[in-house]
């Protein structure tokens, strides 16, 4: 794995539980929960659209496979999250590299008790507005 000197995930080793030729799945730490694992590429890459296809498609076969064993022991469910925040600086809660959270998730449990449940009032219904100005945003570029 290509090495950026203070880059934690770069350096992994033992803690590696499951790895393809480009991507490589972890335990969290710190974790939300019992089964919370990070995915990634094992190239040093800190924006998600610098992933090449072949990445991509390393990174989401081990997503998968460690999704439909977490539903099969852990969970009914489970959550699938990356975060892009270069606003944020490197810490405890946040490495400077690409990753993808997946945990295990069931009715009720302990995310939905401690927060989402808390959540439904920050969601509103969609203006027809705002759907066209996302519509321009991603239109091709023909220029």
């Amino acid at each position: 794995m290509a090495d950026n000197g203070s880059c934690p995930f770069c350096k992994l080793d033992v803690r590696v539980l499951k790895e393809n030729k480009l991507a490589q799945a972890f335990l969290s730490n710190p974790r939300k929960v019992p089964g919370h694992f990070l995915v990634i590429p094992k190239r040093h890459i800190e924006k998600p659209w610098e992933l090449t296809k072949d990445e991509l498609q390393d990174i989401f076969e081990l997503i998968y496979f460690i999704e439909k064993r977490l539903v099969s022991k852990l969970g009914q469910g489970a959550d699938i999250r990356q975060n892009y925040r270069p606003f944020i600086n490197q810490g405890k809660m946040k490495v400077n590299h690409v990753l993808f959270h997946l945990y295990p998730r069931y009715n009720e449990d302990y995310l939905y008790q401690v927060s989402e449940k808390f959540e439904a009032d920050l969601f509103t219904e969609l203006d027809p507005s705002e759907n066209e100005e996302f519509a321009s945003l991603l239109a091709d570029d023909k220029s």
